[in-house]
């Protein structure tokens, strides 16, 4: 059967690469044949080779109650917060919401975990935004059919604040703590397209609090703090290389300094990034190098992510005011302000990057 009647099919490939990734989930239900195409790993490969894939930023935000006058001065935030998922298109500038999923009209969890492997964007843990209990529930959200499906829920005893971390096929989650606010060193993978989970050795410490970040072939788990700590983050990281199964010695001083750290991502051009103190810096060969000042507006930065040579940044002056956005050139080291409607100026509280 031929995609296109009276088309070869290499021509037929040309033309479906081409559509809009919005058209996606039309075009998939349109015939098995098609719905074949779109879902192989060599057409996303012909996109982005031809220059015409589209990154995404998907985030779990918080609504906004808008006021009537200037956001500024009237625009109100609900005292419990509820969280949505947003998408952003950073080269249209273009921010929408996705619909919910049957299991989260009430809301995304608070404090949730926002990853991305493929074409799915997975909603990981967080609180029940009625009860205030740890969730142990998967919801996947598939971009090219615009469907949700429910996942495996994490095994083992309810956890928060975990690190949580993608590669190319699994999901990483380690530490946090249980509902008696025990920090964890336990870790787990979860296969997406196989919908299960699989066991991973323990961490040598407990963190609480700490960071996933998949760099260089790694998982990395940074900083966090132990039980008897309770906020007192350390500098420290663990690296857990999947190809052998097995974590790395400590890495002692990771950081430099004990801070929060949320903000750590890893670059596209092999390089991690963190933002600390009004300044942007680098790590490379093991060295912390400052790469520039955050805006002025970027005091209380909320969430940060990479693509390519870009770093957007999105934050506020203080805490409680509306949140705007900048984007980093990482290789020109400028600013771009991004303009953020009314209605997607509310806080982030995790979020990912995909490639369509």
């Amino acid at each position: 059967m031929e995609l296109i009647p009276g088309l070869p099919d290499d021509i037929a490939r040309e033309c479906l690469i081409r559509a809009n990734h919005q058209e996606f989930p039309t075009i998939a239900s349109t015939c098995r044949a098609w719905m074949a195409e779109i879902q192989h790993p060599d057409f996303f490969q012909r996109r982005k080779a031809v220059g015409l894939s589209r990154n995404l930023i998907v985030m779990a935000q918080a609504m906004v109650q808008p006021g009537r006058e200037s956001r500024s001065a009237t625009t109100k935030y609900l005292a419990t917060p509820t969280y949505r998922l947003t998408v952003f298109e950073p080269e249209t500038g273009r921010w929408s919401e996705l619909n919910p999923s049957f299991g989260l009209t009430e809301g995304l969890p608070l404090f949730c975990q926002i990853v991305r492997v493929g074409s799915d964007v997975i909603v990981m843990g967080g609180w029940d935004p009625r009860t205030w209990t740890a969730s142990t529930a998967v919801y996947i959200y598939d971009f090219v059919q615009a469907q949700w499906r429910r996942g495996t829920d994490m095994p083992g005893v309810p956890r928060s604040f975990f690190g949580c971390v993608a590669s190319e096929f699994m999901v990483f989650v380690a530490g946090g703590h249980d509902d008696q606010k025990n920090a964890l060193k336990s870790a787990m993978a979860y296969d997406v397209a196989k919908d299960v989970w699989l066991p991973m050795p323990d961490m040598a410490r407990e963190r609480d609090e700490c960071k996933g970040v998949f760099h260089c072939g790694k998982v990395h788990v940074i900083g966090g703090y132990r039980t008897e700590m309770q906020g007192q983050f350390e500098s420290s990281a663990e690296a857990f290389d999947v190809s052998t199964w097995k974590w790395d010695p400590v890495h002692e001083d990771f950081l430099e300094a004990s801070s929060c750290p949320r903000t750590c991502v890893s670059g596209g051009n092999g390089l991690m990034y963190m933002c600390r103190t009004g300044e942007v810096a680098a790590l490379e060969n093991d060295t912390w190098k400052v790469i520039g000042n955050l805006p002025n507006e970027m005091r209380e930065i909320a969430y940060v992510v990479t693509w390519q040579d870009k770093l957007l940044v999105i934050g506020s002056p203080m805490f409680g005011e509306p949140h705007t956005a900048y984007m980093l050139d990482t290789k020109q080291y400028t600013w771009t302000k991004t303009l953020v409607p009314e209605e997607y100026s509310s806080h982030v509280q995790s979020g990912c990057c995909l490639e369509l």
